[in-house]
């Protein structure tokens, strides 16, 4: 029971609950204990992928962190909050909406390296405190502006209330569903009347890298648009290399774990290096490597390599000038 196990993780449940949701599985299957962690917090209020690393694998999940991620999110517009959720106490309004013309122009200026200011509920320190510990005791928090970077960033569906330009919009609007990426205005030409309607909600998918906060992403969207705006909803469809077509739900791992079949469930922990090329060893290397000795003469270009005895991994190992090194070791 050395990988991963991939949940699709509910609204409402905390990834610390999540790792603990697994527990139990392993526990109702008398798996016997096992080091379970997982690889990148996701919110209460956001829904989606959430790899947890059993055994030797969570050596990795500090990796996973550090990976790039991909999310589907729908702002609303002429409200903004105080945790920039759908959670928080309204702290600005406006009769501002953007039409879908203005939204495509702006979308390419928060696209590439970019410097976000994180929210003030955020799990970050200020003075060795939670930020969201210090906005909740009502302590202003200053948080300065952190470089990172939004690969790509397209619109997947819109909300609007007809033709017209930027103006006030009117009433409760339902939270945008998802629609298929092919429906995104990078990939079609829209017709003047869809770029003149005017929005009230947008959904849009991102690729982002690690550190960035989806919701300063859209709020800082929204002020540019000359608006304001909150996440109303926030699922996270890919993390590293695992996306949702391996994801299962609680349900399933709590059956899984009745009827003892986790072991079906679980990804290889190789499939947390699928984008690292793997090194073949013979015996003697391999022990090399298992008493952290240096291994030389490894033919190559420089970088990480997945260090691999027949299907046994033996280590993740960084190669510098034909020397490999031990980054993180296996005990299998």
């Amino acid at each position: 029971m050395h990988g991963w196990l991939i949940l699709d993780k509910p609204l409402g449940l905390g990834s610390t609950d999540a790792v603990s949701a697994v527990k139990r599985a392993l526990r109702s299957g008398g798996y016997g204990k096992l080091k379970v962690g997982h690889g990148g917090t996701l919110d209460p209020l956001a829904s989606g992928v959430l790899p947890v690393a059993l055994g030797e694998a969570t050596k990795l999940a500090g990796r996973m962190l550090d990976s790039d991620k991909v999310y589907d999110f729908t702002v609303r517009f002429g409200v903004q909050t105080d945790t920039l959720d759908a959670e928080g106490r309204v702290v600005g309004t406006s009769d501002v909406r953007p039409n879908a013309a203005e939204l495509a122009a702006v979308l390419p200026r928060f696209t590439g390296p970019i410097a976000q200011v994180p929210p003030a509920f955020s799990a970050l320190k200020v003075d060795g405190k939670r930020a969201y510990d210090l906005a909740r005791a009502g302590e202003e928090v200053v948080l300065a502006a952190r470089d990172v970077s939004v690969h790509a960033l397209e619109i997947l569906s819109e909300l609007g209330s007809g033709r017209g330009t930027s103006g006030a919009g009117g009433g409760a609007e339902p939270q945008a569903a998802r629609s298929p990426p092919h429906h995104s205005l990078r990939e079609q030409s829209p017709s003047p009347s869809k770029l003149e309607q005017v929005l009230h909600d947008v959904t849009l998918t991102a690729n982002v890298s690690k550190g960035t906060y989806i919701r300063s992403l859209a709020r800082d969207i929204a002020l540019a648009l000359g608006t304001v705006g909150h996440v109303t909803m926030l699922r996270r469809t890919r993390a590293g290399p695992f996306d949702l077509a391996q994801a299962i739900s609680l349900d399933n791992l709590a059956e899984s774990g009745k009827a003892r079949t986790l072991e079906h469930l679980l990804l290889p922990l190789r499939a947390g290096l699928d984008d690292i090329p793997a090194l073949a060893l013979d015996p003697d290397q391999a022990g090399a490597l298992r008493q952290g000795r240096v291994l030389g003469g490894i033919a190559g270009t420089d970088g990480l390599r997945f260090a691999i005895l027949g299907d046994t991994p033996v280590a993740l190992v960084e190669v510098v000038g034909g020397d490999a090194r031990v980054v993180r070791g296996f005990n299998l």
